[in-house]
Parts: structure tokens; sequence; C-alpha cells
């Protein structure tokens, strides 16, 4: 405690902006979640847990296409244009027009191979009935989600933040306005158009915001698509690792889907969404703002080092106290937020959810091999981990059904953690700081102890231990955000009352 009392203001104004960040972009992410949520409510009661696999089936093979036939777009134009910083500057302007090239060109690519591989996926995915209609009629979507892949490229290497932000919030809160009558009045029969139009909204928004900074150009724009090999090259590798990964889910689902059924799909995805998509509300600030930061230090091993540990100290201590009521909150969110036909599903994701804390100390080293533009291992440390995830989930259902499949995903997580921090100690020089490591084990440690509350305690009890659990988490983390950054001061500056007071 004597070394955090002497840190200088600098230490303080680092440790700051990481929590700033991470509770910006985590607080627009946690309203696209609570508005998600919401919207799943709705879907979850009216077409049920087979409708709800059924929505999987299709936005996970949507995905799949889209990853495939995208070249990684995406990932690698942020990359080109982030490199001047004048939003004026005639090589940004010029290099707009080759990413809007290549998008349209993967839009028609993507649509193409929708189509023709419809009665494939149908005989694969499904277990009756010919869905190839289905597959042919998505073909738009993800035609769509290419051209947004483009733009959305634009404005993050631009930095425009606040229109990403405005986009991600138009679009959900679209979504569930959208969605909630079309499934009332059309029940399953309406789940591929509620796809495309979703697409096709979340198309419009992003391409207004991006055609206010970049208005659309066809002058000069013939024969720059060779241009663009460069950046196609260096996406090779993100489409390879985003076929991988969405290929393992799709088989994951079609697995379930064949050898149990859609309603066991429909609990499988809600136990998974929730996890993941909750802890994404802290991880969605490493694309945007520690990505860039790690980037300009990625050839300091020193810097590195401190930038890498000052993220997952800060990661860890934001989502630790919310993984831990998630936890014994369950039993209570997962008729909140879909129906009590979903309580199934609440003892898996109480074990699943343990996997989000070596998820927080894994994300910050993962990106060190993407800093340094290592696009191979970047691929090979992805595809290592999907091949003992798909392995787990199989094993895990096999042997104990549904609980199963949440104790392979920690599982899979915590290989993943070891094979992250290896990798990134043996080729990097990256070292773990003592910090993380004491605040890991505390963390993780009440982590169990509050799952282990969970299938030990009953009644009352449950409730006392439970939030008992969570308020420790909650102090710890404060105690130790206070002492390393201005927490206080810049929520006394918030409340009036409070500043007038001190």
């Amino acid at each position: 405690m004597r070394y955090i009392d002497r840190m200088n203001e600098s230490d303080k104004g680092a440790y700051g902006h990481v929590l700033k960040y991470t509770g910006v972009f985590g607080g627009v992410q946690g309203l696209n979640v609570l508005v998600s949520l919401v919207r799943n409510k709705f879907v979850a009661l009216l077409l049920g847990p087979s409708g709800m696999g059924l929505v999987t089936l299709f936005n996970t093979t949507v995905s799949f296409i889209s990853q495939s036939t995208h070249f990684g777009i995406s990932t690698s134009a942020v990359r080109q244009l982030s490199e001047y910083p004048d939003d004026d500057h005639p090589q940004v302007i010029h290099y707009v027009k080759v990413v809007r090239a290549w998008s349209l060109l993967t839009a028609l690519l993507g649509m193409l191979v929708c189509i023709a591989i419809g009665p494939f996926l149908s005989s694969t995915t499904f277990a009756w009935g010919d869905h190839s209609l289905h597959f042919i009629l998505l073909s738009p979507a993800v035609g769509m989600l290419a051209v947004t892949g483009g733009e959305t490229a634009i404005l993050k290497a631009r930095r425009r933040l606040k229109s990403l932000a405005l986009v991600q919030v138009g679009s959900v809160l679209t979504a569930l306005f959208m969605s909630v009558p079309v499934y009332y009045f059309f029940g399953e029969a309406g789940i591929v158009p509620v796809i495309v139009l979703m697409a096709m909204v979340t198309m419009l928004l992003t391409v207004r915001e991006s055609y206010r900074l970049y208005p659309l150009r066809l002058r000069g724009a013939k024969g720059i698509l060779g241009e663009g090999m460069e950046m196609v090259r260096l996406g090779v590798a993100f489409t390879l690792a985003g076929i991988i990964g969405t290929g393992a889910e799709m088989f994951i689902r079609s697995w379930l889907n064949v050898t149990a059924d859609l309603d066991v799909l429909g609990l499988y995805n809600a136990g998974y969404m929730i996890t993941i998509t909750y802890a994404g509300m802290v991880f969605s600030a490493m694309e945007t703002d520690y990505f860039p930061r790690l980037s300009a230090v990625n050839a300091d091993i020193e810097a590195t080092n401190e930038t890498v540990n000052k993220q997952m100290e800060v990661s860890l201590l934001i989502i630790s106290p919310m993984l831990v009521g998630l936890i014994i909150f369950l039993p209570v969110l997962i008729p909140l937020f879909f129906s009590s036909k979903f309580l199934p599903v609440v003892a898996m994701t109480q074990v699943a959810v343990l996997a989000m804390f070596f998820k927080a100390v894994t994300l910050p080293p993962a990106y060190i091999t993407l800093a340094r533009g290592y696009s191979v291992m970047f691929l090979l440390l992805e595809s290592a981990y999907f091949i003992v995830f798909v392995f787990l989930i199989i094993f895990g259902y096999e042997r104990w059904g549904l609980v199963g499949t949440g104790m392979a995903i920690t599982l899979a997580n915590i290989f993943d953690f070891v094979m992250i921090n290896a990798v990134a100690r043996w080729r990097y020089g990256y070292k773990m700081s003592p910090a993380v490591m004491k605040y890991s084990a505390i963390h993780i440690l009440i982590g169990l102890l509050a799952y282990f509350t969970t299938i030990t305690v009953g009644g009352y009890a449950y409730w006392v231990f439970g939030i008992g659990l969570t308020l420790v988490s909650t102090l710890f983390s404060l105690l130790i955000l206070h002492q390393k950054t201005h927490l206080w001061a810049a929520l006394m500056r918030r409340i009036p009352l409070l500043s007038r007071r001190g």
C-alpha cells in the first residue's frame, strides 16, 4: 500500500485515462446490452427456446459467411487509414475510395457465396426440412454487413467515437422497436426478414455518419482495387481467424441442434450470450482505446509491459464485482431477461461466468501480437483456442449436459490464459506485474467462493453470503481504484452536493 500512496501524478493520470475510456465505451456497450436484453426478453416470450435457437442458427450462418468473404477489411483498413493525422490529407481521402471499392466487391462476393452454398448449409445445419430459400433470402444481409464493415473502419480509423456510439445505440433501439412487432404477428416466419432489416438499418446509420465525414466520390475510383491488395493481404489472417472462430461457434450450435434439439440450443445460446455480452461492456474499450495506445509503444518492451499491466488491472478491478453479482443474481436475472422456460440454463451460466475472470487477464496481452503485426502467430493462437473450445464443449455436454458446456467455456478460457501469457513472455518479453497477480488471485478466489455458494447454500443464507461476497469484491476494487486514480475527485466534481460538503 505504501507504494500506491507514493504514486506520482503521471501514474495516477495514466490509470485514470484507462479507467475513463473503459467506462465511456463500457457505458455505451452497457446501454446496448440492456436494450438487447429487453428485446431478447420479448423474443424469448414470443418465440420460446426453439425460436431463439432458430435465430441463433441463422445469425451464426450469416456471421460465418461474412467473416469468410470480407477479407478482414474492417480490421486491416483501420491500420491503413490511421497513419495520417489530418482528415483532409489527400492520401486519406484517396484510401477511403479504396476501402469503399473493396467493401462493395466483398459485398457482392458474400451475397453470391450465400446463395451458392445455401443448399449445403441447409443440409448440414438443420436435421429437418429444406431451408435453402431462407439462406438465399439472407444474402442481402451478408452484403450489407460488408458495406457496414468498411464504413465502420473509416470511422474507427479517424477516431469518430461519438459517431460509432450513435450508430450502435440507434441500431439496437431500432432493432427493439422493429423486431418485436414482426415476431408478434409472424412468429418464426419473421426471423429472416428481421435479420435482413436489422442489417439494413445498421448499414444506413453507419453510411450516414461516414458520408458526413467523407462524401461519396466516384471520380477517380477507376482502377483503384489494385491499390488495396496490401490491405487485403493484411486482412487474410484476420479473415481466417474469423472463419475459424465463427465456424467453431456454428459447428457447436449445429451439433447441439442435431444431437439434442432446438430447445437445448436456445438454452445454450442464452447462457453463452449473457456471459459473453455482459463482460463485453468492459472489454469493448480494448479495440477503440487500448489497442492504439499499445500499438504506439509496441517496440518498447518496458512501455509495452506497463501499458498491458495497467489495462489488465483496471479491466479486472471493474469487471470482477460485476461477475460476482452476476453469478449470485442469475436465478433472478434469467427469468427477468428471458422467461421461466430458460431457468435450466442458470447452472450452466453460473459456472461459465468464471471464464470471464480469466478473459480479463488474457485479452490485454493477446493484443501484443496484433500490435506487432504478427498475423500468422495471431492465427495460430486463435486456431488452438477454438480447437480446444470445440473439443471441451462436446466432451462437457456428453458427460454433464448444459452444465458441462459451462464448465467447458471456463476450461477453454483457462487454457487460453495460460497459452497467451506464455507466448507473450516467450516471444515479446512480457511479464505480468505483482499487482496483477495479487488482484487476480483475490478476485478469482472471491468468484470461486460465489460459485460454490450457488451449489452448496440455499435459502436466506444464499443471499446473505452472495450479497456479502459481491460487496467485498466491490469495496476491494473501489479501494484500489481510489488509490491509483483520481476516482473520488472525479465523482465529487460530478455530484455538486458532495463537492459543497467537501
